[in-house]
């Protein structure tokens, strides 16, 4: 049980409701910044402004998949208000204050640092980035059928990384009967690729291999789709970029060469929040606990 410990959740989507319900049933109080809008009630939580909160007692911060901005700024679904986590509210927690979030940028390493404060970057975990790749291989299947107008069934798709996201994409593609390529650098992603009867190749060859493709689907955190590989690709190709922002794609060059191209790095939270807050929910839950030991 978390009895007597103290979390703070700032901002967030529909995905948060799972985790403040899996943090409700075990006990912990919760304060909840960014949630003005919200009208299910949860027992043991409450909301509050940022100011409001009795930092002092803050076992543990927890911030949306997303972050921090930098500058300096939280999102949330449940309220209009900007929300911004300040260097001053970390310097009041106790030493052991852990701050949970997504990923973080070097505002919120920086703060933290200077506060004391542990930081956990959950989408770092092997747990969550392999149960996550399922909404999210699910959620490209639906951005593929509702911007093409062919099957994926044939179609010829390359998928670029071969990561905990981009190994989950490749297979369910695979099994919906597309034509798959996977992109990779090293030697050992590459030998995976062709045992899982996919057909491999080096990303420094991504310009001519992208050349006949239906839907390119990225996953690397680079600018790998530059303009020169763009330029050559063609034209009723899709792009999906599931990278993290801000993405590796030269939007401004495919909006110019009317090539459809999305950047969506939160696609379990959009196509299944209930799944992901579980996701998320279950891993956090386990975390404080650990945390909560003597």
């Amino acid at each position: 049980m978390l009895t007597g410990i103290h979390v703070v959740m700032i901002g967030g989507d529909a995905r948060q409701l799972e985790i403040i319900r899996k943090l409700s049933t075990l006990d912990a109080k919760i304060s909840l910044v960014g949630f003005t809008q919200l009208d299910d009630g949860f027992i043991g939580a409450s909301k509050q402004d940022l100011d409001e909160v009795m930092w002092e007692s803050v076992d543990a911060i927890l911030l949306p998949i997303g972050g921090m901005s930098t500058e300096g700024t939280i999102n949330s679904v449940f309220s209009n208000k900007t929300l911004a986590l300040e260097a001053n509210h970390l310097k009041a927690t106790p030493d052991h204050c852990t701050i949970y979030t997504g990923i973080a940028n070097d505002r919120l390493k920086r703060m933290a640092e200077q506060a004391n404060c542990d930081t956990v970057l959950l989408m770092e975990r092997d747990d969550v980035a392999i149960y996550n790749s399922i909404p999210t291989a699910e959620g490209a299947v639906m951005l593929a059928i509702q911007h093409t107008d062919i099957t994926i069934h044939q179609a010829k798709i390359a998928v670029l990384g071969l990561g905990r996201v981009g190994m989950t994409v490749a297979r369910t593609f695979q099994a919906l009967g597309a034509k798959v390529k996977v992109g990779a650098r090293d030697s050992h992603l590459l030998a995976r690729i062709t045992e899982m009867g996919l057909t491999p190749f080096h990303t420094d060859d991504t310009k001519k291999e992208l050349t006949d493709v239906d839907l390119c689907i990225n996953t690397i955190p680079a600018k790998v789709l530059t303009s020169s590989v763009l330029a050559e690709m063609q034209q009723h190709a899709f792009i999906l970029d599931l990278a993290s922002k801000p993405g590796g794609v030269d939007f401004a060059y495919s909006e110019k060469r009317g090539l459809k191209a999305m950047l969506v790095p939160g696609l379990p939270g959009m196509v299944a929040p209930k799944t992901a807050g579980k996701i998320l929910a279950n891993v956090l839950a386990d975390l404080l606990l650990e945390q909560a030991q003597p």
